[in-house]
């Protein structure tokens, strides 16, 4: 394990079939004012949206409702939801959706008493909290981010062409997360799948990084070959609990923090992909997906040993016979044919990238230090025109 790391997470998870009853228990610890952030309305079709207002009307709460939150979350509706956590001087902000509706809680928690332009600081600046913070809870209904368990927020500029994303300390993290594998059932198969996909490049962010014998890399093998098996089973049955479930768990785990530690960790294909979703809007999982396989075939020769190591203990490739080269590339062919045996976007041209975002694409990239190869604007060029 690499270098010297402390370790504290501090938001409580409920799991579970019967975990949205465990909201009884937190609301009681906040004030009577709370800000209800949703999507585009899934959750009032599904049922969920009635479940959870009985409960916060139970508890004797003032409920103000923030609808509406879009899958890339913008700085125009940040500044609109501080505008309904100031007016109603809420008490909690209480999350109920996936990832994008949790990010924005978050950005709407550290916003709501920063005497700043929220955005200037906190994304453009990239500077600690250093005023009040909301606190957050989050009741998930999709699965892929990990923003239950973690401090990570990502907002979308449009006017600035920039999807920032800024992974804040402990203080940020949601306070308490509801995880009921039941209420992912009813997503549509499109989302489901770039979920299972932006589970994986969690882990693949952090896994392709560094040369030493790391615990962390066991575990993510593990949590690997688990979502592979569980993804595989949910596509042909979405309602199998037992898949959806470990799904869920396994995408918690993820990006909670746990498998960075000791670690360097890469990041780029997010950085890329964020860049491509600024300019398309394009569902995040989606644009992962079609940057990775040019990206980590790009990766290849300056981290061989650690891809050599993913095709034999996640893909079971059999190195006999095999050069490392030989081994290393039929591991990303196996994933390669997983992923459109998922029916995930290989390409980023059915996003709607054209040549002509390309080098706007590569400005707005942010680049990481932390995996195998630093890129320069010609790589991450190359690697979009190889991506479309």
């Amino acid at each position: 394990m690499l270098g010297n790391f402390s370790y504290s997470n501090p938001t409580k998870l409920y799991f579970g079939e019967d975990s949205l009853n465990y909201l009884n228990e937190e609301l009681p610890k906040y004030g009577k004012n709370v800000q209800l952030a949703y999507g585009g309305g899934s959750i009032k079709k599904n049922g969920i949206y009635d479940k959870v207002m009985e409960i916060l009307k139970a508890n004797g709460k003032n409920v103000f409702e923030d609808g509406g939150v879009m899958p890339n979350p913008t700085v125009e509706k940040l500044y609109e939801g501080v505008k309904i956590a100031r007016e109603h001087k809420v008490d909690l902000i209480l999350a109920v959706g996936g990832g994008s509706v949790c990010d924005y809680a978050k950005a709407v928690s550290i916003s709501v008493h920063c005497e700043e332009d929220p955005w200037e600081k906190y994304y453009l600046r990239m500077e600690d909290v250093d005023n009040e913070i909301i606190p957050v809870g989050c009741v998930l209904t999709m699965v892929g981010t990990g923003s239950e368990m973690n401090g990570g927020s990502v907002i979308t500029n449009h006017e600035t062409k920039l999807k920032i994303g800024h992974v804040f300390g402990e203080n940020v993290f949601p306070k308490f997360s509801i995880l009921n594998p039941t209420f992912t059932f009813t997503l549509p198969k499109y989302q489901m799948t770039a979920g299972f996909f932006d589970i994986m490049s969690h882990i693949l962010e952090q896994y392709f990084s560094g040369e030493d014998d790391s615990t962390s890399d066991y575990i993510m093998e593990g949590l690997l070959k688990s979502l592979i098996h569980s993804s595989r089973t949910a596509i042909k049955n979405p309602a199998d609990y037992e898949a959806r479930s470990n799904i869920m768990w396994i995408a918690t785990w993820a990006l909670n923090t746990l498998v960075a530690k000791g670690k360097t960790t890469d990041w780029e294909v997010h950085m890329i992909g964020q860049s491509i979703g600024a300019y398309t809007n394009a569902t995040h999982g989606m644009t992962l997906s079609a940057v990775s396989l040019p990206y980590y075939r790009f990766l290849l020769p300056y981290g061989l040993q650690k891809f050599k190591r993913y095709a034999v203990n996640v893909w079971d490739v059999n190195p006999d016979g095999k050069t490392d080269e030989e081994t290393a590339e039929e591991g990303l062919s196996c994933m390669e044919s997983y992923m459109k045996e998922l029916g995930l976007v290989m390409n980023i041209r059915e996003l709607g990238v054209t040549e002509e975002m390309l080098p706007g694409i590569a400005d707005g990239t942010f680049v990481m230090e932390g995996g195998y190869k630093v890129l320069t604007h010609d790589d991450i060029i190359t690697i979009l025109k190889k991506s479309m």
